[in-house]
């Protein structure tokens, strides 16, 4: 996977779970549901970056 993207998809997760984390411990659900959202987007950017470099190679 290119650097840019790869690095793209690990960042979109780490943000989002701080988010989550974040929105949990203060209560603010919407926040925290937010942030599982998001997480959910940046793992299937991820996959989809694995699977292009496995049909590449």
């Amino acid at each position: 996977m290119p650097a840019g993207e790869g690095t793209g998809a690990k960042t979109e997760q780490a943000k989002s779970k701080a988010k989550e984390t974040l929105g949990n411990a203060v209560g603010n659900e919407h926040m925290a549901a937010q942030g599982q959202m998001e997480k959910s987007t940046g793992d299937a950017r991820e996959a989809k970056e694995k699977a292009k470099d496995t049909f590449k190679h």
